[in-house]
């Protein structure tokens, strides 16, 4: 992975190129930001540029051994450590159990989600976690010298994901390193990493993408005409992730979508059967799809509330979305926009919590019956 494959980030690669320079590398840093702003390719990235023997100005050679290792993820001093799930019952997992996989998955492209992984590793009902287990491997792992590099290098993906276990016993390694071990902690939710793993990391904060580096890469795709890119870069809003679920939609998005107006149909027309058959089917999802659904529905509200000041530069929604929003933004209004938005909020937090979703569904469901017609 090299530097020139991250979108954007220009400030943070130049920052990342420059301590190592400087010799000035941080033994634990934590890249904390939103979804699909390249946190896991910055990561790589810099660890690919760390451990190149030809470094370039601004870039790793990719062409010393160090660098075609690193291009098939396969450094012997490179180690990864990412949610993962039970094979079978009674087997506590580890990241190693999952590798060829992970590779691949990171080597297609390494702009995804949780759900996006565990639906790569057909388990999308799995919660995905990084167990106790975890902390033992890396350990014995970090505890060994390095092989060919100078530094021994552990990225740590969604590192919120560690259970409390996982964490309190990486907590001296963090603090007290074997010399030139290198922790990158990937977050999205650096406040749910325990206290005292975040203030002895480095705080890299990765923003949102901006439209001048988002063109560059949409210009260099041949699949893309130039009439496009505008309007790919106005729905993305700084998130690649939206980028690639445009030119290649999958199925979570237009589902959500139906879903979405099958809830708000029912709510409105007070068809509580109904309303009880579509909590079923949604409890059947897997439980980051489950969140992944409420967060799609916050978007939704968010998105008809500002539909009704006629300003279209302020949306963000395809065609499809902005046509049904032309008849049910209205029902959106300053009266019920917060109680909405708390819902699909509490909603998220239940499921994480695992609460039953059958109920969670449900409630939400019923709710939205004395919602949408204040």
């Amino acid at each position: 992975m090299f530097f020139k494959d991250v979108v954007g980030q220009d400030k943070i690669k130049q920052r990342l190129i420059r301590s190592v320079k400087e010799q000035r590398i941080s033994h634990a840093q934590m890249f904390t930001g939103p979804e699909g702003t390249g946190k896991l390719a910055l990561a790589i990235a810099f660890a690919q540029y760390i451990s190149c023997r030809n470094r370039g100005e601004n870039d790793s050679c990719g062409e010393c051994p160090s660098c075609r290792k690193y291009s098939k993820l396969a450094h012997p001093d490179l180690h990864f450590a990412f949610p993962v799930f039970p094979l079978k019952s009674g087997h506590k997992p580890i990241s190693d159990d999952f590798l060829p996989k992970w590779r691949k998955m990171v080597l297609e492209s390494p702009y995804f989600t949780l759900s996006q992984w565990l639906g790569f590793v057909d388990n999308e009902n799995a919660q995905g976690m990084i167990y106790e287990k975890e902390s033992d491997i890396i350990i014995r792992k970090l505890s060994l010298k390095s092989f060919e590099s100078e530094y021994k290098v552990m990225i740590i993906w969604l590192a919120e994901k560690m259970n409390p276990s996982c964490s309190n016993k990486l907590l001296k390694l963090i603090e007290e390193p074997p010399n030139k071990t290198l922790f990158l902690l990937i977050t999205e939710d650096e406040e749910a990493v325990i206290s005292t793993i975040r203030s002895r990391t480095q705080l890299i904060k990765v923003p949102f993408i901006d439209d001048e580096s988002m063109h560059k890469a949409l210009e260099a795709r041949s699949d893309i005409g130039a009439d496009q890119i505008s309007d790919i870069i106005r729905l993305a809003n700084g998130n690649f992730l939206r980028v690639q679920e445009h030119l290649d939609p999958e199925e979570n998005t237009p589902y959500f979508f139906q879903k979405f107006q099958e809830m708000m149909r029912f709510a409105y027309t007070r068809q509580v059967y109904e309303l009880t058959q579509w909590a079923d089917e949604m409890a059947a999802l897997g439980r980051d799809r489950q969140k992944a659904f409420f967060a799609f529905s916050l978007r939704m509200i968010r998105e008809y509330f500002i539909m009704n000041f006629r300003k279209p530069g302020l949306n963000y929604m395809n065609e499809e979305e902005k046509e049904w929003g032309e008849k049910f933004a209205p029902f959106i209004n300053e009266r019920n926009i917060i109680p909405f938005a708390q819902e699909f909020e509490l909603g998220i937090k239940h499921i994480s919590m695992n609460g039953n979703a059958k109920i969670v569904f449900l409630d939400t469901a019923l709710r939205m019956v004395r919602l949408i017609k204040r």
